[in-house]
């Protein structure tokens, strides 16, 4: 194992923050694997620290193919933000800004890069474009803050991985998982392993978040040289592990066996390992996710869990007014899996309350809820 220590740039007065990368293995392909770049979203750090355990011992046993790079405190700006005693993890406090968004758009400056270079060596063609993914990283002007630096770094490691997990949660939810369509075949392994109850799929969900800021530009680059041989080469997923208190450890440890089962699948692991316990989850359009929000303030209570397929009509909460004594009952519009509710229960008006993963198309444009 080796340990990649890097200090953050623009540190305050008197303190600094370091970012630790832990590499295992040897050869040309490569899995990146980070935890809770939402800091308050735990669930992947535990099971982080799982698989931290399992490739020291894999590494000791020759049973590597390639590299795996895995990053178990993707944001230690984010984990220092408790106001009061609640963790501020998904927003940086001084600007308000989302972890997980405005990731370097890399397909563009890329493209113009290797105008005239890409040739029908699928395998060539993927080489150029890593590297080039980071000459693009390498030529930016310095970071203007801590958090571009820090977002910088972990796309630098990632943008030359074959896999890249991010490991998030949701507040109370099952899990779930967000991916390009076109991969959705590949990823369907990983679900099983895992239980996921469903695949969320877009092309380009808005606000490039980090699994997209990975895959998509190779699609975006096979559209714009279709003369060209380029592979889909870097499998991104969001990978959603329950809620925010589900950092239990014998779900922490299933969730690590299940990733390392599907990397043996995928080839970067030797060895025997167990076939998937569940059925692949159906892979639904992200477009088609159903936002259920609170019609009123009031005390909330759930009438059905995460994880439950619901019809359109079925009630799944109630919005009570103690004072004038009103409920507010809220149904599904569309059938599909409830996959995530608040895990506050005051609602204020037009706050977010539950998702429903539907088959059919509701919406468009931006998908992700800030």
């Amino acid at each position: 194992m080796q340990r990649i220590d890097h200090l953050l740039p623009w540190g305050h007065l008197g303190c600094e923050r370091q970012l630790s990368v832990f590499r295992f293995g040897s050869g040309e392909r490569k899995a990146y694997i980070q935890a809770s770049l939402h800091a308050d979203e735990l669930p992947g750090m535990r099971a982080a620290w799982e698989l931290k355990k399992r490739l020291i011992e894999l590494e000791q046993q020759g049973a590597l193919n390639g590299v795996v790079e895995l990053v178990p405190v993707a944001n230690p700006m984010g984990l220092g933000q408790l106001l009061q005693g609640v963790h501020q993890g998904r927003f940086e406090v001084g600007s308000g800004k989302n972890f997980n968004r405005d990731f370097v758009e890399l397909s563009e400056p890329v493209a113009q890069l290797l105008e005239g270079r890409l040739g029908d060596d699928p395998h060539a063609n993927v080489h150029l474009i890593r590297q080039a993914m980071n000459d693009v990283l390498d030529a930016l002007p310095p970071a203007a803050t801590q958090l571009q630096g820090m977002q910088r770094l972990l796309q630098r490691y990632a943008c030359t991985a074959d896999v890249v997990l991010d490991l998030h949660c949701d507040c109370e939810a099952a899990l779930h998982m967000y991916a390009l369509p076109q991969h959705w075949p590949q990823w369907r392994s990983l679900a099983a392993h895992l239980n996921v109850k469903v695949g969320l799929l877009a092309e380009d969900s808005g606000g490039n978040s980090f699994d997209e800021a990975c895959s998509t530009p190779w699609l975006r680059l096979s559209t714009r040289f279709p003369e060209a041989q380029i592979p889909l080469a870097c499998m991104a997923t969001t990978l959603e592990l329950g809620g925010q208190s589900d950092t239990g450890r014998e779900a922490a440890i299933f969730h690590a066996e299940g990733i390392l089962a599907f990397l043996a699948e995928q080839g970067l692991i030797k060895g025997q390992w167990p076939a998937a316990q569940h059925e692949p989850c159906e892979g639904m359009p992200f477009e088609g996710t159903e936002m259920l929000f609170a019609p009123r303030p009031g005390v909330v209570s759930f009438l059905r869990a995460p994880g439950s397929w619901v019809e359109a009509g079925e009630p799944i909460f109630e919005v009570i007014d103690p004072l004038s004594d009103l409920v507010s009952i809220v149904c599904a519009g569309t059938a599909g899996v409830l996959f995530a509710v608040e895990r506050l229960r005051y609602a204020q008006a037009d706050m977010w309350l539950a998702k429903v993963a539907g088959r059919e198309a509701l919406r468009h444009g931006h998908l992700l809820n800030d």
